[in-house]
């Protein structure tokens, strides 16, 4: 096998290496969203070739078919690809926002000659040294969708094999930061329903009452009080009421 050859073996290897990482199989942690996207834009930087910045591109919107409610540059490896997602918020247009929205990988060869985001790409010649751009839609739930993005300072820089070891680290990275999510949704879960538990039984004591009466007093003065029955209880847990408190 060739020395070449050899190489490109190894950054896959060194891929799936991170996969099992992010998704908690080699140390047996639990990372967080922005732990993985931390991890896969650094992974970026040091495994493919010709990247010299990374970052990831969120959108988030209200319904299926309508322009992004909130927009957050997330997990950038320096200044330049933050300010890359400036400059296409400001222009409400770009490479991450077609890869996101429409297209799998967008890529810019040369932003100097790309016919594509004129005012943009102008504004990207003047503010950082990006030269050439790959986009990877990372994933895609109707709502919360993200790029990939991979900047390099030389026109031209990635080839097609640093394209397809990048679309191999953002699928591994979708399932990673989908497991994250669900994660992080169980753990609010059942921190949710801890503190709820523990406003139930300080109304039990404090009231001489059962589970079921607690509870529905709870349901009661949420409604009389206008706030969630999660916000009461987070209330009565830390006794910010003057009848619960220690007399």
């Amino acid at each position: 096998m060739e020395a070449s050859e050899e190489s490109v073996l190894d950054v896959y290897e060194r891929i799936s290496q991170l996969a099992r990482s992010v998704h908690g199989t080699l140390n047996g942690g639990v990372r967080t969203p922005t732990e993985v996207l931390e991890e896969v834009t650094e992974a970026a930087v040091k495994l493919l070739h010709g990247v010299d910045h990374a970052g990831i591109t969120l959108v988030r919107r209200s319904r299926p078919g309508h322009r992004p409610e909130h927009f957050e540059s997330a997990a950038a490896t320096g200044a330049v690809p933050a300010r890359f997602d400036v400059l296409q918020h400001e222009q409400g247009e770009g490479p991450c926002f077609d890869a996101i929205w429409s297209h799998q990988t967008v890529r810019i060869v040369d932003v100097a000659s790309d016919p594509r985001w004129a005012q943009l790409l102008a504004a990207v010649r003047q503010q950082t040294p990006i030269r050439s751009v790959l986009s990877i839609q990372l994933f895609a739930d109707g709502q919360e969708l993200g790029a990939l993005n991979l900047f390099s300072d030389k026109a031209g820089g990635f080839d097609v094999e640093t394209e397809e070891q990048a679309f191999n680290l953002a699928t591994h990275a979708a399932i990673a930061l989908s497991s994250a999510r669900r994660g992080e949704q169980f753990r609010s879960a059942l921190g949710s329903r801890d503190l709820i538990g523990q406003a139930k039984g300080m109304i039990m004591e404090r009231f001489d009452v059962d589970a079921i009466a607690a509870f529905q007093m709870l349901r009661t003065l949420s409604q009389e009080m206008n706030v969630s029955v999660l916000e009461l209880a987070r209330r009565v847990a830390f006794r910010e009421f003057p009848v619960l408190r220690d007399e």
